[in-house]
C-alpha cells in the first residue's frame, strides 16, 4: 500500500489540486493521497481560517473520493511533513519553494540535507514553464502529466474570481477535472 502526502494551503482547493492528486494516484499506483494542511504554513500569512476550518472545507469539497484524504500537521517543512510517506506530491510553486535555500536559513547545505530526507517527489509544471529541477544526491523526481487546461489554474485566480477553477464551488462530483476520475 503506497501512500503520498500533498502539502499545501489549498486556499482555496482548485480543480488543478484535485487533478494533480488524481494524476499521482494513476501514474504512481498509489492507494491514497493525503492533502495535508500545516497548522502554521510557511509563507502564508494571509490565511484567515483556522486549520480546522480549512480541513472541514477541504473534506466537504472532496466528497466521496475515498483515495483522497485530508490531514493536518504541526510541521512546516515539506521534508518533515513527508516523513513516513512513499511519495510527496507538489505543484510547481511549492517545489520552487522547497528548492529555495531562503526557507532553510539561507543555506544550500541545510536545504540539501532536508531534500535528502524526501521520498519520491511527484511534481507538475505550471503553464509556460517546466518544473524547476535541482540535482541533490538521493532525490528522485517524477514529473506528473496533467491536462494542459489545468496548468494555468491557481488558488490566486479563484480568489480573484475564477470560480470555474474552484473545486469547492459545487457538488462534490463537480470538482473532478476532465480526464481524471478518482475510483471509489
Amino acid at each position: 500500500m503506497r501512500t503520498a502526502v500533498y502539502p499545501g494551503s489549498f486556499d482555496p482547493l482548485t480543480i488543478a489540486h484535485v487533478g494533480l492528486a488524481e494524476a499521482a494516484i494513476a501514474e504512481l499506483g498509489l492507494s491514497r493521497v493525503d492533502l495535508c494542511l500545516s497548522e502554521d504554513p510557511l509563507g502564508k500569512p494571509h490565511l484567515a481560517a483556522t486549520v480546522a476550518e480549512r480541513a472541514a472545507r477541504l473534506a466537504a469539497a472532496l466528497g466521496g473520493r475515498s483515495r483522497l484524504r485530508v490531514t493536518t500537521t504541526p510541521h512546516r517543512l515539506v521534508a518533515d511533513i513527508a516523513t513516513g510517506y512513499d511519495v510527496v506530491v507538489l505543484g510547481a510553486d511549492k517545489w520552487a519553494q522547497v528548492l529555495d535555500p531562503a526557507w532553510y536559513g539561507g543555506g544550500a547545505d541545510e536545504r540539501d540535507g532536508a531534500l535528502g530526507r524526501l521520498p519520491l517527489v511527484a511534481v507538475a509544471g505550471r503553464a509556460g514553464s517546466a518544473a524547476p529541477e535541482v540535482r541533490v544526491d538521493g532525490v528522485r523526481v517524477h514529473l506528473l502529466s496533467l491536462p494542459a487546461h489545468l496548468a494555468e489554474v491557481s488558488s490566486t485566480g479563484v480568489r480573484d474570481g475564477r470560480s470555474d477553477w474552484s473545486a469547492e464551488s459545487g457538488a462534490a462530483g463537480s470538482a473532478t477535472p476532465d480526464g481524471f476520475s478518482a475510483p471509489g
